[in-house]
C-alpha cells in the first residue's frame, strides 16, 4: 500500500492549520506552520487565485489527509455514507470517526492520528478480547477498545496512559484507564466532531 513518508508539517502548511501530526509539538513554537505560514515550495508564498473546483478539491484533500485515508479509501468512504439514511456530510464525518484508529487517538491512547494508526498496526490494542491491527476496523457500539496487557507494561504506553489523564474524552465515548479501556456507547453526531472540515464541500467534489 502507498503511503506518505515526506515531512508531515509539508501537509500542514500545504492546507493552512495545524492538522496536530507531531502532537504535543504542534502546541509549541516549533510547530511549522507558526514559523512558516504559508505552503510549501517556491510558488508558496505566491498569490493565490482559487476556483470553485480548487476549494472543493483542498476540503477534500484537507479531511483525506486528516484521518490519514487514501483516495481509494476516501471514495468508498463517501459512496457508502451516500448510500446511508441521513445526510451525506454527517454520515462520512461519522464512519471516519469510528475507524479503530481514530478512536485509539480519541481516547487519548495515542498523542496523534498517526501515532494512533501506527500503534494500531503494531498489534497493541485489542476489541473485545479480539486483537486488532487494522487501522480502518470499523467499531460498532458496544465495542471494548483495550490496551493488550503485554503493551501496557511498555513504558511507552505508561507515559501515554498517564498522559491520557489530562485528556478530554468525547462524548460518545468512554474511558476507563484503570482498566485501560473504551467503549462505544453511541455513533457520534455532526456537532460533536470537532474537525476543521467543510463536509458540504467534499460531497459537492464528488457529486459534479
Amino acid at each position: 500500500m502507498a503511503r506518505y513518508t515526506d515531512p508531515v508539517c509539508r501537509i500542514c502548511r500545504r492546507e493552512g492549520l495545524k492538522l496536530y501530526f507531531k502532537g504535543e509539538r504542534c502546541y509549541t513554537d516549533k510547530c511549522a506552520i507558526d514559523r512558516r505560514g504559508y505552503a510549501p515550495g517556491q510558488h508558496g508564498q505566491g498569490r493565490k487565485r482559487t476556483s470553485e473546483y480548487g476549494i472543493q478539491l483542498r476540503e477534500k484533500q484537507k479531511a483525506r489527509r486528516l484521518y490519514g485515508v487514501l483516495e481509494k479509501q476516501f471514495r468508498a468512504y463517501y459512496e457508502e455514507a451516500a448510500r446511508q439514511k441521513g445526510i451525506t456530510g454527517d454520515r462520512l464525518l461519522a464512519l471516519l470517526e469510528t475507524r479503530l484508529d481514530n478512536v485509539v487517538y480519541r481516547l487519548g491512547f495515542a498523542g496523534s492520528r498517526p501515532e494512533a494508526r501506527q500503534l494500531v498496526k503494531h498489534g497493541h490494542f485489542e476489541v473485545n478480547g479480539r486483537r486488532i491491527d487494522i487501522p480502518s476496523y470499523a467499531v460498532r457500539i458496544g465495542d471494548v477498545i483495550t490496551v493488550r496487557e503485554k503493551s501496557a507494561a511498555s513504558p511507552k504506553f505508561k507515559e501515554l496512559l498517564e498522559s491520557a489523564g489530562s485528556k478530554t474524552v468525547v462524548s460518545w465515548l468512554e474511558r476507563d484507564l484503570d482498566a485501560r479501556s473504551g467503549k462505544v456507547i453511541r455513533f457520534p453526531e455532526r456537532h460533536e466532531i470537532d474537525v476543521p472540515v467543510t463536509e458540504q464541500l467534499i460531497i459537492e467534489y464528488y457529486s459534479r
